[in-house]
């Protein structure tokens, strides 16, 4: 592999894109970015708050409304709305949630969001990270924290040809050049 410039910040990378067709990246906008953790009681009401039923089956998606529910563990949640102001969204969980036991965590300022669509998407993840990406072992509504190349990430298939990444935004420069890396073949 070809050695990747020094890191510069996400927005300057994405403002400059190469056409890529077959494997298009995108930095996502701002979004609100929770996690939710909690017993048995919390998870329904937390979910009503939220606007989008917590799943209960692992590693799935609910959606609806520009809003995403991610089932990331046993009792843990990342609820994402884009283009949203966590604040409303953590008062309404901490009310619909008051004297179960959960925790609500704003991890907004976190992490960003980077969408990666195209014929070649699955092939361009492919080359840093190690799960089977094919449509049968990680179908549409499929998410899960996984590794690309040293960075974690959370994806999800949003589509047969759409995956959304979430990474650290100190990782997110190193993410999307070893992305870009990957796309070079198909420029």
């Amino acid at each position: 592999m070809a050695e990747l410039m020094p890191s510069l910040p996400l927005d300057t990378l994405a403002a400059a894109p190469r056409d890529v067709a077959v494997a298009r990246l995108v930095a996502l906008g701002p979004a609100a970015r929770l996690v939710f953790r909690g017993r048995e009681a919390a998870i329904g009401p937390a979910g009503e708050a939220f606007g989008v039923p917590l799943p209960r089956e692992a590693c799935r998606v609910n959606a609806a409304d520009g809003r995403y529910a991610l089932w990331l563990g046993p009792d843990e949640w990342m609820l994402l709305a884009l283009d949203t102001d966590p604040a409303p969204i953590f008062a309404a969980i901490e009310a619909a949630t008051a004297g179960l036991p959960h925790a609500l965590t704003d991890v907004s300022a976190r992490s960003t969001g980077i969408e990666i669509a195209g014929p070649q998407a699955a092939f361009v993840l492919g080359q840093g990270c190690p799960l089977d990406l094919s449509p049968e072992a990680f179908p549409v509504g499929m998410c899960t924290r996984t590794l690309f190349h040293k960075a974690e990430i959370v994806l999800v298939r949003t589509a047969p040809d759409i995956f959304h990444i979430d990474v650290w935004r100190s990782f997110a420069p190193y993410v999307w050049e070893l992305l870009e890396e990957g796309r070079r073949e198909f420029a």
